[in-house]
């Protein structure tokens, strides 16, 4: 990452379909390790192919969904996808994991992509830092903010990432959503 040499392994994918595939996963996980935390997926009402290094692209969603789970000792995550057609010559995904967990403490967010950034006792804080590398190396952009409504008690983060569609790609399949 450092030498700006990251290898990918592009292939063609459906990014519904992997994601979707993840999530149960760590459901199976979810329920295994006795955490109170309910995952839920909405997949896009499109099947939205990607060209990208899916092993990567795992990682990067993984890492989220495990961080998410890590800082949601009890509550939701919800993982969503769409897709967003503000620029029609270049339309791409957007992934989005929303947890209501403690949120991301403010002495750290302005710096979460960077290397070394952590505030939990577990790991390096090196993933948001890989994360950030492998979604900016497929040409998309990953952000994250809190969420803030105190009047209601919601807390938590919600991270954000694009991925630029295949030419060609992004059809409409209405069975997803049914």
């Amino acid at each position: 990452i450092e030498s700006r040499s990251l290898k990918l392994n592009k292939e063609l994918f459906d990014l519904n379909e992997i994601i979707s595939n993840i999530v149960e996963d760590y459901k199976t996980i979810i329920i295994k390790d006795n955490h109170s935390v309910k995952l839920y997926f909405k997949p896009s009402n499109y099947t939205l192919f990607v060209q990208a290094d899916k092993e990567r692209i795992a990682g990067v969603i993984s890492n989220l969904l495990s961080n998410a789970i890590k800082f949601t000792k009890k509550g939701e995550i919800f993982v969503s996808i769409r897709k967003e057609n503000s620029n029609s010559i270049n339309p791409y995904a957007i992934v989005t994991v929303k947890d209501n967990g403690e949120g991301i403490d403010p002495e750290i967010l302005p710096k979460i992509f960077s290397k070394f950034v952590t505030k939990s006792y577990e790991g390096l804080g090196l993933g948001m830092y890989i994360s950030k590398n492998i979604v900016e190396a497929h040409e998309g952009k990953i952000w994250t903010e809190n969420k803030n409504d105190n009047k209601n008690g919601n807390r938590g983060a919600i991270f954000y990432f694009t991925l630029p569609l295949s030419k060609g790609m992004g059809t409409s399949n209405n069975n997803i959503d049914k």
